[in-house]
């Protein structure tokens, strides 16, 4: 079993702007009690998460984050093949994200996603697709690849359109993540820590499948809600005052489901995941 006694789900958001409605945070603790929500009601913006996971994270906590926490590398020996400055690890990656973003407020990352170089792997708005691209759905992580062999349909993070994109939030998210230099081990990038807390990826569609949704119908609805929680062993949740949104339930559940999927080695030895990545 490992020492986790907190299971913390953030449903996160790329969007423009100094608070984000798409921002959710969940968290249970260890046994049955359903999830519940992290300042119910409030709009978060990402520098209140980022100070709440500084400052009131619960000790022995293990957080997902709904976002890539890196970009596609392996297939082609690069994030940014052609680019001079292109990093050579995710940290450095990070650190790019944010000295290009330094002066972007809210923790956006709109100067990276036009930045001259950058912009040439991306799909973004308006028709705009970088000549490094390389068409279709765009270059995938060796982890977007293990998800599409569970049957599920993940985006390239260099993909910037379209309401399933991940692209936003993951860059965003590498603001935090550089910023939690120091505070809190993110894994795979730190080894997994035998006390105190730690940050991992999550994909919320994995939790809802493991609730009993069906493959490629994985949102959930507020009133199916405990139903589910119940196929992960939870109690059912406290009626919400607010409205129940795709982004409050997806964190709900998939904090429940942090909570059984914790304690199974074969998640913290993936095949895939080789001493080199």
């Amino acid at each position: 079993m490992s020492h986790f006694t907190s299971f913390v789900a953030i449903d996160w958001s790329g969007a423009v702007g100094p608070r984000q409605r798409g921002i959710a945070v969940a968290i249970c603790h260890a046994g049955n009690e359903a999830p519940e929500l992290v300042r119910p009601g409030h709009i978060w913006s990402r520098q209140d998460v980022l100070d709440w996971l500084r400052s009131d994270l619960p000790d022995n906590a293990l957080v997902g984050l709904d976002l890539g926490p890196s970009l596609p590398f392996v297939d082609k020996s690069a994030f940014f093949p052609g680019w001079p400055d292109s990093p050579a690890d995710a940290r450095a990656l990070w650190q790019l994200v944010e000295t290009i973003c330094a002066d972007d407020p809210h923790l956006c990352a709109t100067s990276f996603v036009d930045h001259p170089e950058a912009s040439r792997h991306f799909r973004r708005h308006g028709g705009r697709e970088g000549d490094l691209f390389g068409g279709g759905r765009g270059r995938l992580r060796v982890t977007e690849h293990a998800q599409q062999a569970q049957g599920l349909n993940p985006y390239s993070n260099l993909n910037l359109v379209g309401a399933a994109q991940v692209g936003k939030s993951s860059l965003t998210g590498m603001r935090v993540l550089h910023r939690l230099h120091g505070h809190l081990p993110i894994w795979p990038f730190d080894p997994k820590p035998d006390q105190g807390s730690l940050i991992v990826e999550i994909y919320t569609s994995l939790a809802a499948t493991a609730a009993g949704k069906r493959k490629g119908q994985s949102k959930v609805a507020g009133h199916e809600l405990d139903a589910l929680l119940a196929a992960l062993g939870s109690k059912p949740h406290r009626p919400l005052d607010t409205r129940y949104t795709d982004h409050v339930t997806d964190a709900l559940l998939t904090s429940a489901w942090l909570r059984t999927a914790h304690a199974r080695p074969e998640f913290w030895a993936p095949n895939g995941l080789t001493v080199e990545i």
